[in-house]
């Protein structure tokens, strides 16, 4: 089976819209926050947070998300600095990364190429 007909078959599964998903200048296939939350409604992802680090300045975050379906576990990280974020809360845009890492490794599109809309600006800059 092709990437196209899983990733069709993915966003049935999770109820995604053409609203939920968009391609970014660079190709690649992305998943809005409000996808994001879908999936992890439908896939009943539960996702536990902690702080790993942040710099003395507070630009420089690291947090850690573990996640786990019924069947299925996971642990991941989010991170935000000035180089690949202009959120002004980079605690918040940390934790959105982990948890969009989390839910999308754990229901199958990160592996696929699909990421989540906190990560764009962090891509397209690699």
């Amino acid at each position: 089976m092709k990437n196209k007909d899983i990733l069709v078959k993915l966003y049935k599964k999770y109820n995604l819209t053409p609203k939920d998903i968009f391609k970014s200048p660079l190709g690649f296939t992305i998943i809005t926050r409000s996808g994001i939350d879908k999936i992890q409604a439908v896939a009943e992802i539960e996702i536990t947070y902690s702080l790993e680090k942040v710099s003395d300045d507070n630009k420089y975050v690291v947090i850690k998300a573990i996640g786990n379906t019924k069947d299925k576990f996971i642990e991941t990280y989010g991170e935000s600095s000035p180089q690949n974020t202009r959120n002004q809360y980079p605690i918040a845009m940390a934790e959105k990364r982990a948890m969009s890492r989390c839910v999308l490794k754990l229901t199958g599109f990160y592996e696929l190429g699909v990421y989540g809309e906190d990560e764009v600006n962090e891509i397209e800059k690699k």
